[in-house]
């Protein structure tokens, strides 16, 4: 019987698989995953306080928006943004012409009703030298007394219309309602104003205030620490040293956009510079026996706050979840989960797996050149 032969549609198929065992044979192994440089530190038993933190700025207790108190155009300004002002000071000037004829045109009213009140005091005494001798009736006597008392009146309106005019003429100044410092500036010379238009803010000198937000869960907590001297503590941006405060007042309504309420902690006489920014500091109650891991330990495993432990005999890593209970500082609290004398990595949690083998990190020393010898 003749040999079988393959036919020719499946040699391609056969060639196929032949290559395909060859390729597999000499696929490489997988390279070993690295070993990771980590960052650790000890768990340890510490107290924590929870301290609150909140960004504030420093304003004035009082600030004010200048305005004229009559309209015009402004012809010229003599503060600018950060100038310092006394009490009394002249900072912007409005065209004063139509202001004093104005004026001139009220003391011309008076000088008329001064002479109808002239006359008609006269007229009446002519007139009662008439009735003495009898010859006129009483009726005409009284027409007499009826003109004086409405010139009279008369020139009352005049006087206080001429008054008026006189502080109108006044306001054509703005003057500084009290020693301050210019916080802003809302209108240039040529600008046409009318009454009331803010022209420039003043803080005025004095005691100053810690304004920050907090929100709503916060909102009763500030009430109740409300006018305590020394309730909470702020510290200046780039200091150390805390400065004590008091809660002054907390906002009734909180703000549309934000849905956060304003607070305002009197800083007395601190010395701090207007839109310095703060540091707010609220202590709360004290935890004994927990740990506190900076917050570049902690990441999310399964929606449970976790940590990576290190085992130092097998330099591995495993998973460990904890549990929360706060912050201090610039601490997380942690209330469950870990025990003291365990390491804990600190720095780059997210590339890390479990069983995965890793080597403590160790800040790389400066080479230090030696100095040449001197020949």
């Amino acid at each position: 019987m003749p040999p079988l032969h393959a036919s020719k549609s499946s040699r391609p198929l056969v060639l196929l698989a032949a290559i395909a065992s060859v390729v597999a044979c000499s696929r490489p192994a997988p390279a070993p995953e690295p070993v990771r440089a980590v960052r650790t530190m000890t768990v340890s038993a510490q107290s924590a306080g929870f301290t609150k933190e909140f960004a504030a700025d420093v304003r004035a207790r009082t600030e004010s928006r200048l305005g004229f108190r009559v309209g015009g155009k402004m012809t010229s300004r003599s503060a600018d943004l950060g100038d310092r002002v006394k009490a009394g000071e002249v900072l912007a000037q409005l065209d004063p012409a139509d202001l004093k004829l104005g004026q001139e045109a009220a003391r011309a009213a008076l000088r008329a009703a001064e002479a109808s009140h002239a006359l008609a005091a006269a007229e009446l005494r002519r007139y009662k030298e008439l009735k003495d001798q009898g010859f006129i009736s009483g009726v005409e006597l009284e027409r007499r007394e009826t003109s004086l008392l409405a010139a009279r009146s008369q020139l009352d309106q005049a006087r206080a219309q001429a008054s008026v005019q006189g502080n109108q003429a006044g306001y054509a100044a703005l003057v500084a309602t009290a020693a301050g410092v210019v916080t802003a500036v809302e209108a240039e010379p040529g600008a046409v104003l009318a009454a009331g238009t803010p022209v420039l803010r003043l803080a005025h000198d004095g005691p100053r205030d810690a304004v920050f937000s907090v929100p709503e869960d916060a909102v009763a907590a500030f009430r109740a620490l409300q006018g305590k001297a020394g309730a909470v503590q702020v510290r200046p941006w780039g200091a150390t040293a805390l400065l004590p405060a008091a809660v002054r007042e907390v906002a009734a309504a909180a703000d549309p956009t934000t849905r956060t309420f304003i607070v305002k902690a009197d800083l007395g006489q601190a010395a701090v510079q207007l839109g310095q920014t703060l540091t707010v500091l609220v202590p709360g109650p004290r935890a004994e026996g927990v740990a506190k891991l900076p917050l570049s330990a902690l990441f999310q495993e399964q929606g449970r706050s976790a940590v990576w432990l290190v085992d130092l005999a097998s330099m591995t890593v495993r998973l460990q979840p904890v549990d929360v209970a706060g912050a201090d500082a610039n601490s997380v609290v942690i209330a469950g989960g870990l025990s003291a004398g365990q390491t804990v990595v600190t720095a780059g949690v997210h590339v890390l797996s479990p069983g995965q083998k890793v080597k403590l990190y160790e800040t790389p020393s400066v080479q230090v050149p030696a100095p040449a010898a001197s020949r």
